[in-house]
């Protein structure tokens, strides 16, 4: 190494060239008072289910010499009855995948219908997870186009999936880290988009879907097998620890990652914990309606304080703009808030915490204004 550059722990190793120079995925964990960073579910799983976990896995454990049930039939069973109730979308085992968290449930995804010599598309900004993970499996990246509000561009996206014949199209709705859903109608264009071009797969990123003001895009998966809505347990659940995300899909799409997946890839404890927390839907989803609430406040508060605030289908607020938002982030921070400087230009996010989390970021903010105009 010459120069000032620093060393990377890898710099030495044989690293694939399209890892060099990048960075690990992650946001920073830092000792505040209070942490509106990382979208996560603010309020603990309420005791009655922390019991039931116990049970479950307490039972488990007498089978922890034998593996686990390797295609999770039981879980994914209760998984497909939960998107039905709530999406009045009839689904069934034979539909629905799980994996640990929602990333393996992308990974597994890109493993099957990318890797080496083939492509995906994605809008930016959003989760950059899907550029990660696509990088991560050798399948080529493509950023397509987004609106200065932050919606897709339909025709300029149409145009790209037609130039670039992409195999995978992301489409995340609720969009991290813009908070903006997507309409059905977008979704089908791209849909039809991408089967002209090649035929390709289509992920719908539903991560959010739980809060958002409208209606989850599972009923599409009608009559198109190349569509896939991939889901997690870590956010509406309050279940980050878990590491639990599914997929729901065309039984063809649920038989074909079984090929890339990892044997026994769900233990026995993760798949006891998973379907404790599927006995107790109606609690949980309740904590996601106050939420909510909490999310649409601070849109409004942050609006009547001046700032520029993107709409919101997510249980977290971007706002701004700002001319140098990296200060403004340390400004909220050194009041005692940690939020997320999402690499947006000009744009912040917010997450919705508990009310008395929420009060002390909006204290914060409103005493950086103050600051600001004196």
């Amino acid at each position: 190494m010459s120069g000032n550059t620093p060393a990377s722990p890898w710099d030495e190793l044989p690293v694939r060239d399209e890892l060099r120079g990048k960075s690990p995925y992650g946001a920073p964990q830092l000792d505040v008072p209070v942490r509106l960073n990382t979208n996560e579910n603010p309020y603990p799983l309420p005791e009655p289910l922390v019991e039931r976990i116990a049970e479950r896995v307490r039972e488990a454990a007498r089978g922890l010499n034998r593996y686990p049930d390797r295609d999770a039939v039981e879980l994914r069973t209760r998984l497909a009855e939960y998107l039905t109730k709530t999406s009045g979308h009839p689904l069934g085992l034979e539909n629905v995948w799980a994996a640990n968290g929602s990333n393996e449930v992308l990974q597994q995804l890109l493993q099957t219908f990318g890797g080496p010599g083939r492509t995906a598309i994605g809008f930016e900004p959003s989760y950059s997870m899907h550029s990660l993970i696509a990088r991560g499996t050798g399948t080529g990246w493509i950023s397509g186009p987004r609106n200065e509000d932050f919606t897709i561009d339909v025709a300029a996206a149409e145009q790209a999936i037609a130039a670039h014949r992409p195999d995978v199209v992301f489409i995340t709705s609720p969009n991290n880290p813009t908070g903006t859903a997507v309409p059905p109608e977008t979704v089908l264009a791209l849909y039809e988009a991408a089967q002209a071009a090649k035929p390709s797969m289509v992920v719908v990123d539903e991560a959010y879907i739980e809060f958002s003001h409208g209606d989850s895009l599972l009923p599409l998966l009608d009559g198109r097998p190349h569509l896939v809505v991939s889901r997690t347990m870590s956010k509406a659940f309050g279940a980050a620890g878990l590491r639990l995300g599914y997929l729901a899909a065309h039984p063809a799409v649920v038989d074909a990652v079984q090929l890339v997946r990892l044997p026994y890839h769900l233990s026995a404890v993760t798949q006891a914990t998973a379907l404790a927390a599927l006995e107790h839907t109606d609690t949980l989803l309740g904590y996601v309606e106050e939420l909510k609430s909490e999310r649409d406040r601070l849109v409004a508060e942050l609006r009547a304080l001046g700032y520029e605030v993107t709409e919101s289908d997510a249980n977290f607020v971007q706002f701004g703009r700002f001319a140098d938002a990296h200060e403004v982030w340390r400004e909220i921070l050194d009041r005692g808030v940690l939020v997320r400087d999402n690499g947006v230009p000009g744009w912040l996010r917010v997450t919705a915490g508990t009310p008395q989390e929420n009060d002390a970021f909006l204290d914060a903010v409103r005493d950086l204004k103050k600051e600001q105009s004196a």
